[in-house]
């Protein structure tokens, strides 16, 4: 990366970004990313001001939304074209939304990328590589976030691993939610059931409860972490800005502090199962869109269309339950998936081959083979397929049992079709 000399100067190989957005959110993070990364950066807020600063600052690439204020973009395009300083500068563009034909204008000005906002930030950092011809590295550890409010909670949900280029955008993207919902009192519930973590984390994770304190300014006993992780466990006992953070294997005690009566028209059965509108995001009550994206481009989206992968996925029910198996198949008929059913574990295991299946729903309680049984077997066998356990058995013991064996997920019956389906969708976008 380029530095300043040791005057403070900066050296006359720094290459030089202008970024014009009317998002201070977006400005604030492009600004520090792209400095990090060794660029001389200068920002706008509108077309007349990024209109200026584009003759006075001539930069090397100039990157800009499409819809701005004072003065519009392709204004700002037509006077860099007809500038001979700026002339043959690329640009990157980005918008929410583009049709066709203004598409096709902008491309006439030496845009040479244009991205859809939200904008994933990976993108944007290839597309600046490419264009400027420098090699960025970013971080490449596996990682989902998701971040959403929901009763005026903020659910920050984290999968397969820790990335400092996602913690760093979670920053913006939990100020952005704080603002859009006028959050006046801020109480978070960071879910990380699905995460594997130890000692060689401690550093992100450490980073990524710092972040999360202060960005949220919530107060460490109103932030829980649900996780089964004894490491998680032991981290946040052992430092003392964290020490009031409660961590817990149980649903039921991660919302008490923070829904407090209300948890109980939210949760399922015996409080462990979330219904899908306290999981799912609210309206905001400021009428802006979302500027910050926590996916990268490579990624699948949260939910993706079942539709299109049909005749694609094969899947397995285990329950000796027919209703169970009706249920499920009803759960998917939009999508024309191969479902095969099997009354115990027993017939499902003289079945399955290797990666078999692409997801299974496995019942506990059957006749032979009952589930822990049959979860021991897949164990012995080294077999990784994604299994959600649908079952009338709820006790606290019997799901951290069962999370152990590596299930991805622990539903209580009874189900309704869009439980399942949702959790579905949210555990093949982590695993296609």
């Amino acid at each position: 990366m380029l530095e300043k000399n040791n005057i403070g100067e900066y050296k006359e190989d720094m290459k030089k970004i202008l970024v014009i957005d009317e998002s201070p959110l977006l400005r604030d993070f492009l600004k520090k990313k792209l400095e990090e990364l060794g660029f001389e950066v200068m920002v706008s807020s509108n077309g007349l001001e990024g209109s200026l600063k584009i003759r006075s600052f001539l930069p090397d690439l100039v990157i800009m939304d499409y819809y701005l204020s004072r003065k519009s973009s392709i204004e700002v395009l037509k006077e860099m074209k007809g500038n001979p300083n700026t002339t043959q500068t690329p640009v990157i563009m980005a918008s929410s939304k583009i049709d066709r034909d203004s598409l096709m204008e902008v491309v006439k000005y030496n845009v040479k990328k244009f991205l859809t906002k939200p904008v994933k930030m990976d993108a944007l950092i290839k597309s600046i590589s490419e264009i400027l011809g420098v090699n960025l590295q970013l971080d490449s550890t596996p990682c989902i976030i998701e971040a959403h409010v929901n009763e005026d909670i903020l659910f920050i949900e984290i999968a397969q691993g820790l990335n400092t280029e996602k913690i760093e955008l979670l920053k913006y993207k939990i100020t952005e939610l704080i603002d859009l919902y006028e959050i006046q009192v801020p109480k978070v519930l960071i879910i990380m059931s699905n995460l594997s973590i130890s000692g060689d984390d401690s550093l992100k994770l450490n980073m990524l409860l710092s972040t999360i304190l202060e960005h949220s300014q919530a107060k460490p006993k109103f932030v829980k972490i649900l996780t089964t992780s004894d490491f998680v466990a032991s981290f946040v006992k052992g430092k003392k800005e964290f020490a009031e953070i409660e961590v817990t294997a149980n649903l039921e005690k991660a919302m008490d502090g923070l829904l407090g009566k209300k948890a109980g028209a939210y949760l399922d059965q015996e409080n462990l199962v979330a219904h899908q509108e306290l999981l799912s995001a609210s309206a905001p009550r400021k009428e802006k869109a979302e500027t910050i994206h926590l996916r990268f481009e490579g990624e699948k989206p949260s939910t993706p269309d079942l539709t299109k992968l049909q005749d694609v996925l094969t899947f397995a029910v285990v329950d000796d339950d027919f209703v169970i198996q009706e249920l499920i198949k009803t759960a998917f008929s939009d999508a024309r998936f191969k479902i095969d059913t099997f009354d115990n574990g027993e017939e499902f295991l003289k079945q399955l081959k290797p990666d078999g299946y692409d997801l299974v729903f496995l019942d506990l309680m059957m006749p032979v083979m009952d589930g822990f049984q049959t979860l021991e077997e897949l164990k012995k066998r080294g077999n990784t397929i994604p299994i959600i356990v649908l079952s009338a058995l709820s006790q606290r013991e019997t799901v951290i049992k069962a999370l152990k064996y590596g299930v991805k997920s622990y539903l209580i019956k009874p189900l309704k079709p869009e439980w399942i389906r949702k959790k579905a969708t949210e555990i093949l976008s982590m695993n296609f």
